[in-house]
């Protein structure tokens, strides 16, 4: 399964500078696999390119790729090898968003928030964005929902913002959430307003390839989580790989045809 074209990975969605180590580590192991398996995995992690162009490179051998991309832009062009489980008490291969506000804020639920100016990381985020979307069209509420709102770039980014009160709500990826809870010191002035409803997680994803090709990619994922040693497993809040499928996301497409027109 080798061939003479140089491969890429990447592991952008939970790389931060405070879980480098671990994420370095998780990648030698995940390597290590797939070199046993036959593929040319590269020695580092791409860390130089934005993830939306490394997504729809023909030699993306591994990436992780977030949920909504994956059935808009990403459908057709890459093949789907699995999904990570996190210990973030949800379905094996799923996860969900915190909305969070400050910690004095008036705001008490999702059905009253009018004047409120929201954060997120970008429109084309399933977790910062079109999770919150989904969540208030089940509501009551105006047509366009938030006084304002402003793009931050990332959940970090967003958290900040609402602590420091250039923002008043933001929805969070939950294992984004917990990362946060250890290693930013923002998330002390902020709590907890809503859930939203689970979905698929963020998948593994490679250049398109044949299906029994994607089948040996994810077996070689499941041979690295077995090895990856615990501390940096707890770290990472990694707790297993599940065999999802393409049809598993419908459900994002679904509820991103029916709120994609709305504005936050």
């Amino acid at each position: 399964m080798t061939g003479g074209v140089p491969a890429i990975a990447a592991l952008p969605m939970y790389d931060w500078p405070e879980l480098r180590r671990e994420t370095d580590r998780w990648w030698d192991r995940l390597r290590e696999s797939l070199l046993d398996s036959g593929f040319p995995a590269p020695r580092h992690l791409d860390r130089a390119n934005p993830a939306e162009i490394l997504w729809r490179d023909e030699r993306l051998l591994l990436a992780q790729s977030c949920g909504l991309p994956f059935v808009t832009e990403l459908a057709g062009k890459v093949s789907l090898i699995g999904t990570p489980a996190y210990d973030i008490e949800c379905g094996a291969g799923s996860y969900y968003s915190v909305i969070v506000v400050r910690a004095d804020s008036r705001l008490q639920s999702l059905d009253h928030v009018g004047g409120a100016r929201l954060a997120y990381n970008n429109r084309h985020s399933q977790s910062g964005y079109a999770a919150l979307a989904h969540a208030l069209a089940e509501r009551p509420v105006r047509p366009k929902p938030f006084d304002s709102s402003v793009p931050t770039g990332s959940h970090r980014a967003s958290i900040r913002a609402v602590a420091d009160g250039r923002a008043d709500i933001a929805a969070i990826d939950a294992v984004t959430w917990q990362i946060a809870l250890r290693h930013e010191e923002a998330t002390d002035r902020l709590r907890i307003l809503a859930l939203t409803d689970p979905t698929p997680g963020l998948p593994f994803v490679c250049a398109n390839r044949p299906d029994w090709h994607a089948d040996h990619i994810h077996m070689a994922v499941v041979e690295a989580m077995a090895a990856l040693d615990e501390d940096c497993r707890q770290k990472l809040h990694l707790a297993g790989f599940a065999h999802t499928m393409a049809s598993d996301y419908d459900v994002i497409r679904e509820r991103h045809e029916r709120t994609k027109n709305t504005a936050l």
